[in-house]
């Protein structure tokens, strides 16, 4: 027995160790600063209030403003009805301001005023949308329309954490939405009533953006019943959550997450049946701020399930076309590359022929998916060695591409981009399957395909900082001729340029020259080629032409340039690192050499999530076929190396956050923004794809290290609420263990000892962790599509439960600290006062004593003891209905808190009789007097506690006190955790105190009062539940409490697998009506004598 109490005491030491760690390890990495590449946004703001019409219920304390960016002075009443642009209405996050409208609102104004941007000649992005609307249509060259700014004053409440917030900001949203449209009408009424024209085209749509939360208000707007129909028809959502709540605690905030999910899946689907449906021409586009995001992750802001792919698409700021940047949950708003982006594509989305969105979804959808998307992913598809996730990721349209390049026309550079034709006595003809460029020469290279292209190096990579067509033009020919122009020519011998199929990449920082003249490092490259083999069948050679060096736009070129192209074989540059291989090389990391002429293109596949156990890349130069002087540093080496080989650049690829380029990697930690083991997690996101591009020129040593400290923060932010939810479910089976063995007439252990006894192996954490995730896998595998890879999803939620159970040890032992510290203080006050006061001269303290009992004895407040549930109910039921759940639940506490106080100090005190006697007995062996021992020292306990301790009790009074409070502390346990999480919806009530209050939601309110319900009548397990259930054949069998908290636990375990750790709260009050309802049925009987009781039973 001593043998596995120490087992057990080791287990219960390890689990806390490694909790404490993983919270450790994820605090001191989340606090450090996060890197940040983004420029700061200048403006001028000034904010217009705008006159509310007749008043609704919210619109009392909320506000609505017109952006203005100029630093002149100007007339309000003027500038509103000066009013002709598109409107736009921006919805502050949680705690948010409306003045963070200004960043957006100004790019927007500069971008109107500057015109579009410059065209480039990069791929772009294949929209998945088909049809004629789409087929002719390109982006508009100028802007019809400016954007209209208007933003909502919503007090900077914290709508994160209570529904009913939530719930009155989408109220008021609506009501600004009909507000801006009115005004609209206003304007152009009074400036025809001024002489002016009156507008042929008034907007009859508002453009939505939100942040944060109010990108989900923005939604929840809607589908709200009042909301006028086509009033909006386009939402952009920065940093958003859409698939659940980012604190999913209060059961009301989860309950409006999934009405509102609910309604758009609806809305979407009638769109089959009906011929106008709610949402049919509504584009949403939700944008993630990546790895550096730690409240809003790309997993919540994706849309998937809830918006089709043909109405919009999430897209992370990583992989965003002129942003490449990861970004933090505020910087999101403020950042330029960001915001300028973001203001060209909406004026993008307007049409130039009535200054009003397009009416088309398909065309805005092709605006968003051209301005916002990369075409990156689509142009590694096809590469063998990229998982399958990545092309079931990317628009069906793109399947057709392999035909796309005999389209001369598509990829084809415009007639003012070309340069004159160089005669063939200007061209080099390649003889290595690799191809240098390191200036602007003028020249054409030829590479013959079929020779360099033999021996399965049938790919062709091209990376390069020079900008296509007008830097630099690939052509596949089928024989070789003087120009690519031919007319007359039969297609299948005709030229096809390939230039356009070029990907943007972001380049690192350039290199500085020194002076002029003198040599520079390589450049970073920032274009990216991939030609296919099929693509290249029938072709016999493909040329690299490159500009002479004073043909770019008439700009100063480039102090450094290069380019690097290769035929190269895929499965040569693969290597595959096993989820054994990644752990192990956080102690001996793994190293893969690259020698000279190695594949231009490093395939490195990780069985395991970068997102989960991110991975620390260096790539350290090893040579560059330069030969190595004794006395030559290796510093030196170095940066003769770098004026050689340009800087390597990594590709990492998630399917559910999208792509993440590192450019300039010599040492980083690689991050995707991956969310693996969840239940709906797509599939490939148990792991990472990624290709370094690093110079052939150059042999480097790759080292990989998994960086188990990223790896806790990871944990830590994608896992907090499961572990939560799994706290409550292990209070549930702690109690189920103590709720048993009273039922078994044995002794009650502590909470800490039956969760010590959970742990243990095999059977008890088979059965109480194992045994509901595999029921939870069982039901998804017969009633969704969704399949999560077994071994991973177990691995994971056996990793939190772990986790979950160190975090409850941890606060058992805190409180019980805190409790024995202010129990023996009280029993030691109070042994000293009582002896102070049989002094003669204490006779006012005496009498204050007296006068104390004389209160005591009184016949109300008798009662009031016998019948403390009384007090306690009616102090807090009327909180959690009519004011807070959270303020009756503290109450609940404290009233735990006092009774498990009241135990301990009675446990304490009859072990410090208990020790006096022993030291009486001793004495009188020794010859002292023990009449007159016993006499002087247990006056003072007498009235501290009862004294049954005699030698024919069923149970000592000691050991009955102890098991009281071993009961309710584990009750207290519970209740603090559910009064935890109300406390978020409690912090944002007290911030709206004075500025008027509804009552609390009926679900929340309904639930708590089933919490306290348990907490009154489930305190004791002296009390049996008589609700009786009869099987077939059978006589009808009582339910014991401790089978109804095995099915709570169980209950609340799937539900935090499910991501819903609030529902955790409804099997609570489910377990506090039951006892309620045996309550009164034992009464009605009149049973309440004939009880059940212990063979052991004993006086309270």
């Amino acid at each position: 027995m001593g043998g596995c109490g120490f087992r057990g005491s080791c287990r219960v030491g390890a689990v806390l160790l490694f909790s404490a760690w993983v919270a450790l390890a994820a605090l001191s990495r989340l606090l450090r600063p996060v890197p940040n590449g983004c420029v700061m946004t200048y403006m001028y703001p000034t904010y217009i209030p705008i006159a509310d019409a007749p008043r609704n219920v919210s619109s009392d304390r909320y506000g609505l403003f017109l952006y203005h960016e100029g630093w002149k002075q100007i007339d309000f009443a003027k500038h509103i009805r000066g009013l002709r642009g598109v409107p736009v209405l921006f919805i502050p996050g949680n705690g948010g301001s409306y003045k963070q409208v200004r960043s957006l609102a100004a790019e927007s104004f500069r971008a109107y005023q500057n015109g579009p941007l410059e065209p480039n000649f990069y791929r772009e992005a294949s929209s998945i949308v088909s049809g004629n609307e789409v087929k002719d249509f390109s982006i508009p060259s100028r802007y019809g329309r400016m954007l209209d700014w208007f933003a909502v004053d919503l007090e900077g409440e914290h709508s994160a954490m209570d529904g009913r917030i939530l719930e009155e900001h989408t109220e008021y949203v609506v009501y600004a939405i009909h507000r801006i449209l009115d005004q609209y009408k206003e304007s152009d009424l009074e400036r025809s009533k001024g002489g002016a024209q009156s507008s042929r085209y008034l907007p009859s749509s508002v453009i939505l953006v939100g942040h944060s939360m109010g990108g989900f208000v923005a939604r929840a707007a809607l589908v709200h019943p009042n909301l006028r129909r086509s009033s909006v028809e386009t939402i952009l959502t920065l940093s958003s959550p859409h698939q659940y709540p980012p604190i999913a605690l209060q059961p009301s905030l989860g309950h409006f997450f999934s009405h509102v999910n609910d309604e758009w899946r609806k809305g979407y689907k009638t769109a089959v049946s009906q011929s106008s449906p709610k949402l049919s021409n509504v584009v949403v586009v939700s944008v993630s701020g990546g790895i550096h995001d730690y409240q809003i992750r790309s997993r919540l802001a994706s849309l998937d399930g809830i918006v089709p792919s043909t109405h919009g698409f999430m897209v992370g700021s990583s992989s965003m076309k002129n942003v490449w940047l990861s970004m933090e949950h505020q910087s999101i708003l403020w950042c330029n590359q960001l915001a300028a982006q973001v203001a060209h594509t909406l004026l993008s989305i307007i049409d130039p022929v009535n200054g009003q969105p397009f009416l088309s979804t398909q065309k805005r959808l092709f605006v968003f998916t051209k301005m916002l998307q990369s075409a990156l992913p689509q142009s590694l598809s096809s590469m063998t060695h990229i998982p399958g996730s990545l092309s079931s990721n990317l628009p069906a349209s793109d399947n057709r591409e392999a035909g796309e390049v005999q389209q001369k026309d598509s990829l084809s550079c415009p007639p003012s981009t070309e340069w004159a034709s160089d005669g063939l006595e200007k061209d080099l003809y390649i003889q290595s399957n690799s191809v240098t460029v390191l200036a602007m020469d003028g020249r054409r290279r030829w590479l013959d395909v079929k020779k360099l292209g033999s021996n399965g190096r049938g790919h062709f990579v091209f990376v390069t900082n020079l900008a296509p067509c007008s830097g630099v033009r690939i052509h596949l020919w089928p024989e070789k001729h003087h120009s690519p122009v031919q007319d007359g020519v039969p297609a299948s011998k005709k030229v096809v340029e390939v230039t356009s199929k070029m990907v943007q990449i972001p380049a690192g920082p350039a290199p500085k020259q020194v002076e002029p003249g003198s040599q520079t490092e390589q450049p970073p490259p920032s274009a990216f080629l991939l030609v296919r083999p099929e693509e290249m069948n029938g072709f016999s050679f493909i040329t690299i032409s490159v500009a002479p060096r004073p043909t770019i736009s008439g700009r100063p070129p480039p102090a450094a340039s290069m380019a690097v192209g290769q035929f190269f074989n895929p499965e040569e540059g693969a290597s595959t690192l096993s989820v054994g291989r990644i752990i192990r090389s956080s102690f001996a990391p793994e190293e893969i050499f690259l020698s000279e002429d190695h594949p231009l293109a490093l395939n490195l596949s990780f069985s395991a999530s970068l997102g989960l156990l991110p991975v620390t890349l260096s790539l350290k130069t090893a040579g560059c076929g330069i030969k190595n002087a004794g006395d030559q540093m290796e510093a030196e080496r170095n940066n003769l190396c770098k004026l050689r080989c340009f800087p390597p650049v990594a590709l990492a690829w998630d399917s559910v956050s999208g792509l993440h380029i590192i450019p300039n990697i010599y040492s980083e930690t690689v991050v995707v923004d991956s969310s693996p083991a969840f239940w709906d997690s797509p599939e490939g996101t148990d792991r990472t794809a990624v290709m370094i591009l690093a110079d052939p020129h150059c042999s480097y040593k790759v080292t990989a290290r998994a960086s188990l400290s990223a790896a806790a923060s990871r944990f830590f932010l994608l896992y907090s609420s499961e572990i939560l939810g799994f706290m409550v479910a292990i209070m549930f089976f702690g109690l189920m263990r103590q709720s048993s063995a009273w039922e078994c007439d044995s002794s009650v252990p502590s909470i800490l000892s039956a969760i010590e006894s959970n742990l243990g192996l095999p059977k008890p954490f088979m059965f109480l962790c194992f045994m509901p995730t595999l029921l939870f896998l069982a039901f998804l595998f017969f009633t969704t599509e969704q399949k999560p890879p077994v071994g991973t999803f177990l691995l994971v939620t056996m990793i939190c439960y772990i986790i979950a159970n160190g975090f409850i040890i941890l606060l058992i032992l805190s409180s019980k600290l805190f409790l024995y510290v202010f129990a023996i203080l009280h029993v030691s006050i109070k042994r000293r006062w009582q002896s102070w006061g049989d002094g003669v001269q204490s006779s006012f303290l005496r009498q204050l004593f007296t006068f104390s009992l004389s209160l005591q004895s009184l016949k109300i407040m008798q009662m009031l003891k016998n019948s403390p549930n009384i007090i306690v109910a009616i102090a807090t039921l009327p909180l959690v209905c009519l004011v807070h759940p959270a303020i009756g639940l503290g109450l609940l506490l404290l009233s735990h808190t006092f009774h498990a106080h009241s135990n301990l100090c009675s446990f304490l005190a009859a072990s410090f009789r208990s020790i006096t006697q022993k030291k009486d007995l001793y004495k009188s062996k020794m010859g002292d007097n023990p009449v007159l021992v016993s006499k002087n020292k247990s006056d003072g306990f007498e009235q501290l506690l009862p004294m049954d301790d005699s030698p024919t009790a069923p149970k000592s009074f000691t050991d009955s006190q102890l098991e009281l409070f071993d009961c309710r502390h584990g009750i207290m346990i519970l209740h603090l955790l559910a009064t935890l999480m109300f406390a978020p919806s409690l912090v944002a009530w007290l911030q709206r105190i004075g500025m008027g209050q509804n009552f609390p939601w009926f679900i929340d309110s309904a639930i708590c009062v089933g919490v306290i319900l348990h907490g009154l009548f489930g305190s004791q397990p002296n009390v049996s539940c008589c609700i009786s259930f009869k099987l077939p054949g059978r006589r009808g069998r009582e339910v014991g409490l401790s089978f109804l908290y095995l099915l709570a636990g169980y209950y609340s375990f799937i539900s935090s697998v499910a991501l819903a750790p609030y529902r955790a709260l409804y099997a609570m009050a489910i377990i506090g009506y039951i006892r309620f309802a045996s309550r009164v049925i034992e009464r009605r009987k009149g049973d309440l004598s004939s009880r059940r009781s212990r063979k052991h039973s004993h006086r309270h």
